[in-house]
């Protein structure tokens, strides 16, 4: 059995180290985040343009914020668990999963501008340009009413947020870091620290208001990562790629 449990490892650290030699040497992987950024937040703007004109009034405005703001939270940070644990690491998208579990490794982030971050950081969300887009359509088709298309925009914006305010937990603390931390809006460092001291928790990174559900369906359908994927790297010699999870 530890034979067994050897070989499995010593195979996922060999399919790991593949996968992230073709993530540095194909183009088209580094060209899809490029373009999924610039997508985007191209998209977001021009929502933001289709549907702030549109009327619903401040109570909606405010309703429809709030539930954004957990959707978000959940989507993203469902979107971590998924990434945190696949390791099928030989598909076409095994690149984007092993470039993705280096993030626990690092854990202080280079220092870069927030609107960089915000920009860069969006490339890695490719289910975000469909989303935007199917939103896009329909609303040039006028198939949407203005409730969901501002609930839609404050989602994809938000799934943006989520990115700086995970960044900010992995660099110095700013002064409007902590305030917008303080006031839930943003992730605290100190919260954010048991996702990555303790295993298969607290996947949120806006706010961590979904963070309760999250843990339940870790617990329930993951095993996390410290004794899976965490491992699979452990052979990798070569430089980290990117600051998500």
């Amino acid at each position: 059995m530890v034979l067994v449990m050897s070989d499995t490892l010593t195979d996922k650290q060999a399919e790991f180290n593949d996968a992230m030699e073709r993530y540095d040497r194909l183009r088209w992987i580094r060209w899809t985040s490029k373009l999924a950024s610039f997508f985007n937040v191209a998209l977001q703007l021009t929502l933001a343009a289709l549907v702030l004109p549109i009327s619903i009034g401040w109570a909606w405005q405010l309703a429809v914020l709030v539930v954004a703001y957990f959707v978000a939270d959940l989507v993203n940070g469902w979107v971590h668990l998924y990434m945190d644990c696949s390791d099928t690491y030989r598909s076409m998208t095994g690149p984007f999963f092993a470039a993705f579990h280096l993030h626990h490794r690092t854990p202080r982030y280079r220092r870069r501008s927030l609107p960089l971050v915000y920009f860069e950081e969006s490339g890695a969300k490719l289910w975000l340009v469909v989303v935007q887009l199917l939103m896009v359509a329909g609303l040039c088709l006028h198939l949407v009413s203005g409730v969901f298309a501002y609930f839609v925009l404050y989602f994809a914006v938000l799934s943006s947020v989520a990115e700086v305010s995970h960044y900010l937990c992995h660099t110095p603390q700013t002064r409007v870091g902590q305030l917008l931390a303080r006031m839930g809006l943003l992730l605290s460092a100190r919260y954010h620290a048991r996702h990555h001291r303790e295993d298969n928790v607290q996947y949120a990174f806006l706010n961590g208001m979904s963070d309760p559900l999250l843990n339940l369906l870790a617990q329930r359908f993951y095993t996390g990562y410290k004794t899976t994927t965490d491992t699979h790297y452990a052979r990798y010699a070569g430089p980290e790629t990117q600051n998500r999870g």
